[in-house]
């Protein structure tokens, strides 16, 4: 009962200890954290809060004034915005799908680890070290009318030249088409992973059953690969809304606003216009509509793995 009486006392001393010190850790863990929130305020909420407050005012060089919604209003009556925002629409739908679908069937094509499919990988993967701009400059020797890579290839089937960039039919095509080189390799090593991580079980259960190739594609493959699709197009959108050195390099927007996409308006309101409002307001607009689809996915992405587990 003495060895008891003894110890008792210490082992409520301890627990009191432990419980004194849970403050300081708290404090010592938001410390730790102070950097990165620091950083993150400064680099992404206050910007995204001025960009807010500006899309409400009006700015010239005699200073601002509060307009309300007034320059959204704007924005949604002006012909370039909405023509904007159209070949923002077309070229997500050009450069996204496509991409992903040529990198996964190259991601299929590569999963073995052979020396052959490394070197693959790395050709592959080439166009995404390269910077934009370096790409865009590249391009603008390939796409020349007449005398280009291209129409130097297509003279010998018997293709009359074309106008890749200077056309307004096809302008935008031969941004996509630029862009999908690009990006393609980059969203490969996405489904690299994906595909490595899925058990070998599956496909060998799905052979025993007599599946055929596109059976155990879709029946397979793709269910194992929902979070990587969902990720993987978060990332495309986000290419999508700020990818536009090429556009700078090949077209400046043109011919005829054909390539003119949302972050080359808000360039072009903003420092040729110096309209801040509108395109403060524009902006505010894309980030809307990528945050909405990134939600959406992200929330798919939620929901099949709940599914799974």
């Amino acid at each position: 009962m003495s060895n008891v009486a003894i110890a008792q006392p210490r082992f409520v001393s301890l627990r009191s200890g432990m419980f004194s010190s849970a403050p300081r850790w708290h404090l010592r863990g938001y410390a730790l954290l102070a950097p990165s929130l620091i950083f993150l305020g400064l680099f992404t909420y206050w910007p995204v809060a001025q960009v807010l407050w500006q899309s409400l005012h009006h700015q010239d060089r005699g200073g601002s004034s509060f307009v309300g919604m007034r320059n959204f209003t704007a924005i949604f009556h002006d012909p370039a915005f909405t023509h904007a925002l159209a070949n923002n629409l077309v070229y997500a739908i050009g450069t996204i799908a496509p991409s992903l679908v040529l990198a996964l069937s190259f991601a299929v094509a590569l999963l073995q680890s052979t020396w052959v499919n490394t070197l693959l990988r790395s050709l592959i993967f080439i166009p995404v070290l390269v910077p934009l701009v370096a790409v865009a400059s590249l391009f603008l020797f390939i796409f020349l009318p007449g005398v280009g890579l291209l129409d130097h290839y297509l003279a010998k089937l018997g293709v009359q030249s074309i106008n890749w960039v200077g056309d307004p039919d096809i302008a935008l095509g031969s941004i996509i088409g630029l862009t999908i080189w690009k990006n393609a390799g980059y969203y490969m090593l996405f489904f690299l992973a994906g595909l490595q991580a899925i058990p070998s079980e599956a496909h060998e259960i799905a052979l025993i059953e007599g599946a055929s190739p596109w059976q155990r594609m879709r029946y397979v493959t793709l269910p194992y690969l929902n979070n990587t699709l969902a990720f993987v197009f978060v990332i495309a959108l986000l290419n999508v809304v700020t990818q536009v050195d090429h556009i700078f390099v090949l077209t400046k927007g043109g011919p005829s606003d054909s390539t003119n996409l949302l972050l080359f308006y808000v360039y072009q309101q903003a420092v040729e216009q110096y309209d801040i409002g509108k395109a403060a307001a524009a902006t505010v607009v894309a980030l809307a509509l990528l945050i909405s689809l990134s939600s959406f996915s992200l929330r798919r992405m939620e929901l099949s793995r709940e599914a799974q587990s």
